[in-house]
């Protein structure tokens, strides 16, 4: 054999030398996912609140990509949107497993092996370029040991996708280091990496942050400018990937992180930062997330290590690792110790949010179990793996040895609910039977792990999002008009969960009220018995109608039912009742005008106080669920009532005054003149209050919008009604019937100057909630223009520019 053949031959053996144990690896993370499906299989639960939420966010994302715009910007905004507290990178990988496999919860759970084949290729990676073959195998082995990864593995949550994530996005970033030469391809890989990092969740920085820190400092001190322009590169790639989701939601990001960390950390008690206890928490923690042998017995080995090598280095046989490679433990420690202390800073604590700190923990592990003398090693690397299986089966699975697992692995036990199933699918397919062409909102009264808002919105959403649970009752001034407001509500014998102290009058009120009778109850597994109550008047009915004459492309207002009398400043009750096919119901708004009847009015009219009021809205409150997105050819003929209340105006001119109405396709913006029977109310500034429900969204909205003329000081008035409105409707299509209706009618009729203010305050309000930036911003500029001596106007537009950056 000649010298170049031999060399030859190193060359193809450093090319494919990690295959076999890229075979190893594969295996492990088969095996990881045989024993996954199968505690899958035996699992009868239901998602908590978190678990829940997400797969809430999941399924939206899933429903927006079946019929994506790719090149439509507005498309793409209102998918940033779609979650715009949370950023959406989780939603977006789970989406195309319901689209594989099929709406349902094990569906989602699919994508977990996703995150666990980059967690495993990233920490065995990590291990071969610091250190050697072995200690990347058995850190990749620990990684699905370790109880605090399999436990949160089993639970859709962001912790351990994002524990995946950043640890390959840091496998890259040593990549990229170690390069004597450093990479462009690298670098922009890493930066990629990095910005689908921080579009799963922001804490991912907690982590990557001081290496990054630490290595840009390294280069400038070394003068190294290739690795500082590829560091830079790198840091824009990502911020160019996740700017689109940050810019779209920043200010809803920046008001829901108080709330997520600062409000939580106290509700739960959590220590203050000048307390040693938030410093040490997540170390009192780890023993539970690592278990007690995984750790003792590789930090037993390390030591044995440093003091042979220290006092008896001829006796001690070294390992074969190169357990003495400084640069590489140094780098590992600057991981572990910046992701500690930054995650420590952070006041709202929690075992699973150091997660990401676990695979790098396993590195050191793999060190330790390799540095035993040769004697030993082999025996204890195989008795501590065999154990650490043993602990895992008995940890997830309910088999006899419990006691065992509560000594070396105490709090990790996560056992499949085998018992029998919760009825959450029989609620929400009792409200669709009941109410088949409807939306609604389910009123979720108690707040348990298994019983709560959340997760009944999950199996609404399985069902054509049809149903939407809401936890209301939460406020003891709001509870009457919770319950005036939705038709459907929950309620749970036993325990209440995390509940208000409101919860309790509400569920009461409920229960006994005449406005609710008892639909249908369940037996729990616990024993306790779950009520599903209905209104007795529901607001919106829908029927198919017995009238022969139906003119197939008109709507009708065939029926309305209103007080012959009715005074000022006050709501009265009205029905409605429409007859239209499904596709002019459900595209449909009516713009309703009550005009005074000058004639019949006669000396009574007042050309100084207003001569009429409108009452718009969406045709069934905007919560009529067409079928025609899965059946294309459905779309039979309807007639659908509204049970609802409509204002009268403080300051209206007494008289007598007549129905105008007027249609208005929200998506093809056709619109005509709906005919209709003489209809008439006499207001009499004397008349006696009549008995009404509650306002329909809309006006509710239309009414307080106005107040944002007075200032600051109407702003907390404003959110806490729209933030208790946006509760009943799931959608808060609301909003855009808000801003439909009053813009058609700013451009298709005269308004005064005060009707032209109010509908524009109304307009630029919903605009603002919907997060529409531009709509907002022509709408302030309108007012500034229309009233330009208020300065609160210059003021608010001036709010949208910052808000859009600008």
């Amino acid at each position: 054999m000649t010298i170049d053949s031999l060399h030859s031959d190193k060359q193809i053996y450093r090319r494919y030398r990690h295959i076999p144990s890229l075979g190893i690896i594969f295996l492990i993370w088969l095996l990881g996912i045989v024993c996954d499906r199968l505690w899958y299989s035996l699992d009868n639960s239901v998602p908590a609140w978190d678990q829940a939420d997400y797969l809430n966010g999941a399924l939206n994302y899933w429903q927006a990509l079946q019929t994506p715009q790719w090149f439509d910007g507005e498309w793409w905004r209102n998918f940033w949107l779609l979650s715009n507290k949370i950023p959406p990178l989780h939603y977006v990988l789970t989406a195309p497993f319901f689209s594989w496999f099929g709406l349902k919860e094990d569906a989602a759970n699919l994508v977990m092996p996703v995150y666990s084949a980059m967690l495993l290729v990233a920490v065995y990676g990590i291990g071969v370029i610091l250190f050697n073959n072995k200690v990347g195998i058995y850190a990749a082995i620990l990684c699905q040991l370790l109880p605090g990864l399999y436990y949160y593995r089993l639970e859709f949550l962001l912790d351990y996708p994002l524990t995946a994530i950043t640890t390959f996005s840091f496998w890259l970033l040593t990549l990229w280091k170690v390069k004597q030469n450093q990479s462009w391809l690298l670098a922009i890989a890493f930066g990629v990496s990095l910005g689908f990092a921080v579009l799963l969740k922001q804490t991912a920085l907690f982590f990557l942050f001081i290496p990054l820190v630490w290595l840009f400092f390294a280069y400038c001190k070394n003068r190294q400018w290739l690795g500082i322009s590829q560091l830079i590169t790198s840091i824009f790639i990502s911020i160019a990937i996740c700017y689109p989701w940050y810019r779209t939601n920043w200010l809803l990001i920046l008001t829901s992180g108080k709330r997520a960390t600062i409000d939580s950390a106290i509700a739960e008690g959590d220590p203050a930062l000048n307390t040693i206890d938030a410093w040490v928490y997540y170390f009192k923690t780890l023993p539970y997330l690592l278990s007690w042998h995984l750790l003792l017995i590789p930090v037993v080995g390390i030591v044995l290590y440093l003091i042979a090598k220290t006092f008896k280095p001829n006796f001690y046989t070294p390992p074969s690792l190169s357990i003495n490679n400084n640069h590489g433990m140094r780098w590992l420690l600057i991981y572990f110790i910046g992701g500690y202390l930054l995650s420590s800073f952070n006041i709202n604590k929690d075992a699973r949010y150091i997660l990401p700190l676990l695979p790098i923990i396993a590195l050191f592990l793999a060190i330790g179990l390799q540095a035993y003398s040769r004697r030993w090693r082999n025996y204890l690397q195989w008795l501590t793996i065999i154990i650490a299986i043993v602990l895992m089966l008995l940890n997830i699975f309910p088999l006899p040895g419990a006691t065992i697992a509560n000594i070396l692995s105490p709090r990790v036990q996560n056992y499949p609910y085998t018992q029998q199933p919760y009825p959450h699918q029989e609620v929400i397919q009792e409200i669709i039977n009941t109410d088949f062409n409807l939306r609604n909102t389910l009123g979720v009264l108690p707040s348990t792990p298994e019983i709560n808002q959340h997760n009944f919105s999950f199996y609404g959403g399985l069902q054509n999002f049809q149903v939407v649970g809401r936890q209301v009752g939460i406020k003891e001034n709001e509870v009457i008009q919770d319950m005036r407001s939705l038709e459907w509500f929950l309620t749970k014998t036993g325990d209440q969960g995390s509940v208000p102290e409101a919860q309790a009058t509400i569920t009461k009120l409920v229960s006994e009220s005449a406005d609710f009778q008892l639909h249908r109850s369940w037996q729990l597994p616990d024993n306790s018995e779950l009520k599903l109550y209905r209104a007795t008047q529901p607001n919106i009915e829908v029927a198919i109608p017995n009238e022969e004459t139906y003119l197939e492309d008109k709507i009708q207002l065939s029926k309305i039912i209103i007080p012959q009398t009715a005074t000022t400043n006050t709501t009265i009750p009205v029905t409605y009742q429409w007859i239209g096919s499904d596709e002019q119901l459900t595209q449909g708004i009516v713009l309703l005008t009550w005009q005074l009847d000058n004639k019949k009015s006669g000396e009574s009219v007042s050309h100084h106080a207003p001569i009429n009021w409108i009452h718009d809205r969406g045709i069934g409150m905007g919560m009529l669920a067409s079928k025609r997105l899965y059946f294309p050819d459905y779309n039979p003929t309807f007639k659908v009532t509204e049970n609802t209340a409509m204002l009268v105006p403080e300051n209206i001119t007494p008289g007598e005054y007549k129905l105008q109405a007027t249609y208005l396709n929200r998506q093809t913006k056709e619109s005509y003149s709906i005919p209709i029977s003489e209809t008439t109310i006499t207001i009499n500034a004397n008349a006696k209050p009549i008995p009404a429900p509650e306002l329909d969204l809309v006006t509710q909205l239309r009414t307080i919008a106005p107040t944002m003329s007075s200032g600051i000081t109407a702003l907390e008035a404003i959110f806490a009604q729209t933030a208790r409105i946006n509760q009943y409707d799931g959608k808060q299509d609301y909003l855009k019937q808000t801003e439909l209706a009053l813009s058609y009618r700013l451009q298709n009729s005269q308004p005064t100057t005060k009707q032209k203010l109010d509908w524009l305050y109304a307009i630029a309000l919903s605009q603002v909630l919907q997060q529409d930036v531009k709509g907002a911003i022509t709408s302030w500029q309108n007012l500034t223009q229309i009233a330009p001596d208020n300065p609160y106007n210059y003021a608010y537009l001036a709010f949208v520019y910052l808000y859009d950056w600008q």
